[in-house]
């Protein structure tokens, strides 16, 4: 036992030299292009030394180059990030990537069958300020929330297992009176808030500065006669207000956004992402509509072919803007497929209820029953993790959305509960139009697939991710055999 706290005292210590020297090379910013360029590709140079990570130091060195994104995105950093934030967020998040102690991996592995997620999604509420269209939050109330000592014991579990990256969403996190108290008990973490921006003022973003390790994540869905017909009139000059109030404060924060049949032309947008920059994110996610919850819209879905309109501007605004923009979708090939059910990611509702994804309302296991891990090393999730990818196109990655009847027959096979009213919606009143979106899908993105040049990263990116070279391998002998036999699939 000495031994194995002596190994963790010191992989702690690492970890934290790598996050000073990272957080330092931050520090030392100073709106030099070039010099800030080499400060920043040296520290992960030096931080991500193994032989998989050579396509991260390679993709980081090419971001950086002359010319491109990377280098004004420096800049932004020592324009708007305040030195705490540098430090405890944004190196913390990088360090974390590289920095997992194999003791704990190997323990986890040999106690539970599992190998730690990256990070845990946490709602310890579902209520909120704001009675949204189409929303279930305003049916919730406060004896509805998870109670802060289970809160805390999940932060704690997780952080055990070597998860040290949170996201905090609802509701509205904000509302749930302790959530900053404990999250600064765990000062060795970092965390996203997705949050609506309504209560972000100048107090709570000086707070959240001097904390460091939270970084909001605001909910936006485009311009203000999107997110005003949405939330109500106001809401939009709100997050307006809440990112002018970050900014100034130099803390470090980004956007989500769900985009509709109604609003992806907005999202696509120039002016809008230029906007976004303007304000100050560093980063955004954005997200497909998918047909859950209360009273699902498949009119809300977007097409295939607008799909496709979103994968390409994303693309090219990642390579011509200064900011971070990533989704489940378009990015699967980065992730090496689906991240859900433990793989890299997993939900935990406000009833303790363990979820593959935090669109999949099902579960078999909650905390209040079983330990974390024990949760995590379910059948249920063993059988989601060893089904991923679920075909070698990492740009059709979701069992939900692109994979229709993969997660509706996992679920069956383990009798997964219900977690929500309305759950089994999208495999059973919507099977026939979600069968229709599928291969509509699924026919313009194999022909992404072969055209582009994404194929051509899978070697590296999936070998980094951890997928077994047999399985990747069966999965391309599918799909070569699905594409000679003229199907879609």
């Amino acid at each position: 036992m000495v031994i194995k706290n002596g190994k963790r005292i010191m992989h702690q210590a690492k970890r934290e030299i790598a996050e000073r020297a990272l957080g330092q090379a931050l520090g030392l910013l100073a709106n030099n292009p070039d010099r800030d360029a080499r400060y920043v590709c040296a520290a992960v140079d030096h931080i991500a030394k193994g032989e998989k990570q050579a396509i991260i130091r390679e993709w980081v060195h090419d971001w950086l180059a002359e010319g491109k994104p990377g280098r004004e995105f420096l800049s932004r950093l020592v324009k708007n990030i305040h030195p705490n934030a540098r430090r405890r967020y944004i190196a913390r998040m990088i360090v974390s990537i590289f920095f997992r102690d194999p003791d704990i991996g190997k323990r986890c592995l040999e106690d539970y069958g599992i190998t730690p997620p990256y990070t845990m999604i946490v709602s310890p509420t579902m209520r909120c300020n704001y009675r949204c269209r189409g929303c279930y939050a305003a049916s919730y109330e406060r004896k509805d929330d998870m109670t802060p000592e289970m809160f805390d014991r999940l932060l704690g579990e997780a952080e055990d297992i070597g998860i040290n990256f949170f996201s905090i969403v609802g509701g509205e996190p904000f509302v749930y009176p302790q959530l900053l108290d404990i999250i600064k008990k765990h000062n060795r973490s970092f965390f996203q808030v997705f949050t609506n921006a309504s209560l972000i003022d100048k107090a709570m973003a000086k707070r959240l500065v001097d904390m460091g390790n939270v970084a909001p994540q605001i909910s936006v869905n485009g311009p203000k006669e999107f997110t005003d017909a949405s939330r109500g009139t106001g809401s939009f000059d709100k997050v307006i207000e809440a990112m002018d109030n970050l900014r100034e404060a130099g803390c470090a924060f980004g956007f989500s956004s769900l985009i509709t049949r109604e609003n992806v032309d907005a999202i696509c947008s120039e002016e809008w992402i230029d906007l976004l920059v303007e304000k100050g994110a560093l980063y955004g996610w954005f997200f497909l509509y998918m047909p859950v919850g209360d009273n699902p819209d498949m009119n809300l879905m977007p097409t295939p072919e607008q799909r496709e309109q979103f994968r390409v501007a994303q693309r090219h605004y990642q390579q011509t803007k200064p900011i971070l923009l990533v989704d489940f979708w378009n990015y699967g090939i980065l992730t090496g497929g689906c991240i859900a059910g433990g793989r890299a990611y997993f939900h935990i509702n406000h009833r303790g209820d363990v979820e593959p994804c935090i669109f999949c309302h099902f579960a078999t296991h909650n905390v209040h029953d079983c330990t974390l891990a024990e949760a995590l090393g379910s059948p249920f999730f063993k059988s989601i993790k060893e089904s991923q990818p679920f075909g070698y196109n990492m740009l059709l990655p979701c069992p939900m959305l692109d994979n229709n009847e993969a997660m509706w027959s996992i679920v069956q096979q383990h009798g997964a509960r219900p977690t929500h009213e309305g759950a089994d919606k999208m495999f059973t009143t919507f099977k026939t139009e979600m069968k229709q979106y599928s291969e509509g899908v699924q026919e313009i993105m194999n022909d992404v697939w072969e055209r582009e040049d994404y194929h051509e990263w899978v070697p590296g990116w999936v070998s980094l991710c951890g997928i077994p070279p047999a399985r990747l391998e069966a999965r391309r002998q599918a799909y070569e055999e699905s594409k000679n036999n003229g199907n879609s699939a």
